[in-house]
């Protein structure tokens, strides 16, 4: 199998079910009113991108999801380093750490809009706090998980503190943390659609909001097909970057 099939297959269910849905809409099957037909969507894309309304949504939305992923992944991944690395940074954290993660972040929600009102910091925080968490729980299964025998040879040949850390600990966890940050991202996105449409003034979410008001069917599914689109994108980049750091890993 040649690179291009393998850069072609994976999107051939998706074009199928697209032209289905074009076909289905264009003879009536599917009724405008529960789902507008894909040409449509376009045209209401081509639009919003006329009066620049696109872009900035996108910009917004890209804009919160990348700040909360920042804060959120670098919280969790110094977390899951030090408690996988030193006993008592298990032992006082740990269970803290643990309690909270199994508190649905999500139902935080009117909590934190009297916190910190419907401004940035709920959106930022919200999805900081989602993200926190698989980064943190990959992190720590990934050092935790080193084999202890790669550890006493990297004693052995006179290794310790950190050169024991960079040269043998952290790349053999490193899989497992890849695998976090892209668990991660799917739950930044699912954290930040339900925070956009709760109390938003801009991005995708809000644009989907505002749609509804004005029963917009074609611009609601152009927000849900824009948050597909940008998943999409943020586990293709993971995924590059996945292989360029694991080339070692056999």
């Amino acid at each position: 199998m040649n690179k291009f099939s393998i850069k072609i297959i994976p999107w051939l269910v998706p074009l199928l079910l697209l032209i289905s849905w074009q076909f289905l809409s264009s003879i009536g099957v599917i009724p405008k009113r529960i789902l507008p037909a894909p040409m449509e969507v376009i045209q209401a894309a081509q639009t919003l991108m006329s009066t620049g309304e696109l872009y900035e949504h996108i910009t917004v939305s890209l804009g919160r999801a990348l700040f909360g992923f920042f804060i959120g992944g670098l919280i969790g991944f110094l977390l899951g380093i030090f408690n996988g690395i030193s006993r008592y940074s298990e032992l006082l954290f740990d269970t803290s750490v643990q309690m909270l993660r199994n508190i649905p972040h999500l139902a935080l929600i009117p909590l934190v809009i009297l916190w910190f009102g419907i401004d940035e910091t709920s959106k930022v925080f919200l999805v900081a706090l989602g993200v926190l968490f698989p980064v943190y729980i990959n992190t720590y299964h990934g050092i935790k998980s080193v084999d202890k025998g790669l550890i006493e040879m990297g004693k052995a040949y006179g290794l310790k503190g950190r050169a024991l850390f960079f040269t043998v600990i952290f790349p053999g966890a490193m899989s497992s943390i890849l695998i976090g940050i892209r668990f991660s991202l799917g739950v930044m996105w699912l954290t930040l659609i339900v925070a956009e449409t709760i109390s938003s003034h801009s991005g995708i979410g809000y644009m989907a909001m505002n749609a509804r008001e004005f029963m917009q069917m074609d611009v609601i599914v152009l927000s849900v097909v824009l948050y597909a689109l940008l998943g999409k994108l943020s586990d293709v980049i993971a995924k590059y970057f996945e292989g360029k750091l694991l080339k070692w890993d056999i």
